[in-house]
């Protein structure tokens, strides 16, 4: 059990907080129904991600043993059966699927698609050049509309290109952090990493930083943005996020790190730090203003 629960990487779970995005910007972030909803649908998030590191960890299980790391995961090790792993996986994905049934058919249809994109990377997407990252900032584009449905608030726009852009960034970085991390032998271990080079990646990146930070302050001063919360301090909140990617970028670059976003994000005090003043100016600044919280039309 100790090892199943260590292939399901708890640790790997804050991703999924993105689910609660939609409920924060709705202005519901206290409300018992919605945030009841909220939490249901972080936990099936938080199931189906353990189904599906089971499921990459069981299609790599050979390249995972020649890994320095990976060598240790419970399935590459031997500490957790293939067999075992495989039931595991099955059993944790059909009662995920029908705990997403009970938040209503267009959550379930979500989650379905989120499960089925992270089945076709672990199978052949992480393969593919450009779609590789592209795929996994899908996944976080999913979760993202997943909070939205599973509440019943409108989705929107401007939260599915931020997210996208930022979920770019980090895959990007992974990937230069993996080609560096693993040199000469870094295709070895994923053949993928043959078809980028340090130069590209950080083409990419700079590209998508740009990006990202523009559509943030677009967004932040958007007439619609500032109309619809009656306030136009959110843009007193870019300089965190402004800090938050210099310093992810600092550790990428000077620090080789970048390998695990989710572990840089809760190992790193700067980085935390800034994240989390993010987070309260952004509901302080919402949730003071004189706007009405958005309406919302939950229901199975």
């Amino acid at each position: 059990m100790k090892a199943l629960l260590v292939s399901l990487r708890p640790h790997q779970w804050t991703k999924n907080l993105l689910v609660f995005a939609a409920l924060g910007f709705t202005k519901h972030l206290f409300d018992r129904g919605p945030l009841l909803r909220a939490v249901a649908a972080f936990a099936v998030f938080c199931a189906l991600s353990g189904v599906v590191y089971l499921i990459n960890d069981l299609a790599d299980v050979e390249r995972d043993r020649r890994h320095p790391r990976k060598r240790l995961r419970p399935i590459a090790s031997g500490a957790l059966g293939i067999p075992t792993a495989r039931v595991a996986a099955a059993g944790l994905g059909l009662a995920s699927l029908a705990a997403a049934a009970a938040l209503g058919w267009s959550f379930l249809g979500v989650a379905a698609a989120y499960l089925a994109l992270n089945l076709s990377y672990s199978l052949r997407l992480k393969e593919v050049v450009i779609l590789d990252v592209l795929s996994v900032s899908l996944g976080f584009v999913l979760r993202a509309i997943a909070g939205g449905v599973a509440i019943g608030a409108p989705i929107s726009d401007w939260l599915l290109v931020c997210t996208i852009l930022l979920a770019l960034f980090l895959a990007l970085a992974k990937r230069r952090h993996e080609i560096t991390s693993l040199g000469s032998d870094a295709a070895g271990h994923r053949p993928i990493l043959s078809e980028y080079s340090p130069y590209l990646l950080d083409q990419m990146i700079a590209m998508v930083t740009a990006s990202c930070l523009t559509a943030y302050a677009f967004y932040t001063m958007a007439p619609q943005t500032q109309a619809k919360f009656q306030t136009d301090r959110l843009s007193w909140t870019i300089p965190f996020v402004l800090y938050g990617i210099f310093r992810y970028l600092y550790l990428v670059h000077q620090k080789d790190g970048g390998g695990s976003p989710s572990e840089s994000l809760v190992t790193d005090r700067p980085l935390l730090v800034a994240m989390a003043l993010w987070a309260a100016a952004t509901m302080l600044i919402l949730y003071t203003a004189s706007g009405a919280p958005v309406p919302l039309q939950a229901g199975p």
